[in-house]
């Protein structure tokens, strides 16, 4: 697809015929608000375009035309709709779905989506931003200048206390009528699995049963027996980083009612330490073990089919940077993982960078494949997160020197975050699943 990147004697293909690209740079009026772009989006009827342009500080902004439509983009763009030579449109629901290049196979398209689960929670959390009135970027930035920030906070975090309380629920129906015993919880890197096995512990405490948490992090295998990938690193997201003998030892002498001592992974040093503090089942207590390989059939084989119980979660971003404009997940969590690596695991945001490659063909590869499996699905994001998130990135991004490949990212990262008018962290509290990231939980991780 992108073949000609690599040879200069050929040229990047026409705009398809009927298109014209134009590049627009507008000086901003008072409070960056430019009267050239009011005017073209107020015609169009594009109110999201003008309050995400309105809310950020900046005296300039570069929006972009394709026929007769006008966008404004935070990521990169082709020179030219002719770049894209292979596409596909699917039928999907009530709308379409736009097929594009595999990401590691730019010359196959990715038709796979039969997700119904996936899609449904998104969409559920999608109507629900927007009868919050929060859909896009600008709308958020809107309510945070206006003073609201507190209020928006409140929200969000009561919609997931509701559905951690639902999923309680429908998890101690499954224990009455077919014997659950053990919880899986699964989801891509810094989907905020550990909070959401702890608050789901809370709430099924209040229906009686007796919560004991493993995270499989713990049951990885010292660093130098890591698996590596093609690239020669090490490969954290491969099963085989996990300690699976020990980890199913465990798992049937804790189902047997024997008392077992959990390990401890400590990620600064890479190797396992043991702490006098052993785990016991009994009548009343529920398994909850979270890690990113849950779904994985090959994880417990150990135990029966009708004991598990399977939840994925994952940060699905609602809100839109416009109506035309999504914003992507990974980068949202990539943003949760630059800022826990910084603050908690003792990586700069070098590190961080280099390895989201191999995190992202793991997810592919070993957590993507299971996640339809799951009895239900949870969305982590919260729509103000990213908000909170910026000062800590932004710090975290400036560091990155120009002389290294990451720089790259770190300046796109910068420069999407430029669009959030931040939120200063005080009225989260400490059980949000953002405290996971940023710090401050009253959860011990």
């Amino acid at each position: 697809m992108f073949d000609f990147l690599n040879k200069k004697d050929r040229q990047p293909p026409a705009l398809p015929e009927g298109t014209v690209r134009r590049r627009y740079s507008i000086e901003g009026q008072v409070q960056g608000v430019g009267f050239r772009y009011r005017a073209r989006y107020a015609a169009q009827g594009l109110t999201d375009k003008i309050a995400l342009l309105d809310t950020r500080p900046r005296l300039y902004s570069d929006l972009y035309t394709l026929g007769d439509t006008d966008g404004y983009f935070y990521g990169a763009l082709a020179p030219s709709t002719g770049f894209v030579d292979l596409f596909g449109i699917e039928p999907y629901y009530n709308g379409f779905y736009l097929a594009l290049p595999l990401r590691t196979a730019p010359d196959r398209l990715n038709t796979n989506v039969e997700q119904e689960k996936m899609f449904g929670i998104f969409q559920e959390y999608q109507s629900w931003v927007r009868i919050m009135g929060v859909p896009t970027v600008g709308a958020v930035n809107s309510k945070v200048l206006a003073g609201d920030a507190g209020g928006m906070i409140k929200l969000a975090e009561a919609f997931h206390e509701r559905k951690f309380a639902w999923v309680a629920d429908t998890i101690y129906d499954a224990n009455i009528s077919r014997g659950v015993r053990m919880v899986l919880i699964s989801g891509p890197s810094s989907s905020g699995k550990t909070t959401s096995a702890k608050r789901l512990g809370i709430q099924l405490g209040v229906l009686g049963l007796q919560p004991v948490l493993i995270s499989l992090d713990d049951y990885f295998v010292d660093r130098e027996k890591t698996p590596r990938d093609a690239d020669g690193d090490y490969d954290y997201e491969a099963l085989e980083a996990i300690d699976l003998d020990l980890f199913n030892d465990h798992l049937c002498r804790l189902m047997r009612g024997e008392s077992v001592d959990i390990p401890r992974y400590d990620f600064i040093t890479g190797r396992r330490t043991w702490h006098n503090n052993p785990l016991t089942l009994d009548e009343r207590s529920i398994l909850i073990v979270e890690g990113i390989h849950g779904l994985n059939p090959r994880l417990t084989p150990s135990v029966p089919e009708a004991q598990k119980f399977r939840i994925y979660i994952s940060c699905f971003t609602s809100v839109a940077m416009d109506n035309l404009s999504r914003i992507a997940t990974t980068d949202n969590r990539l943003l949760r993982r630059l800022t826990r690596d910084y603050t908690q695991r003792g990586a700069d945001a070098v590190a961080t960078l280099s390895r989201w490659g191999s995190v992202r063909r793991g997810e592919e590869k070993h957590i993507f494949p299971y996640q339809e499996n799951a009895d239900v699905m949870l969305n982590s994001s919260l729509f103000y997160e990213i908000s909170v998130l910026r000062p800590y990135a932004e710090k975290i991004l400036r560091e990155v020197p120009d002389t290294v490949p990451e720089y790259d990212e770190a300046r796109r990262m910068l420069k999407f975050l430029k669009n959030f008018t931040p939120i200063p962290p005080d009225e989260i509290p400490p059980t949000s699943i953002i405290r996971e990231f940023i710090g401050g939980s009253s959860f011990k991780y």
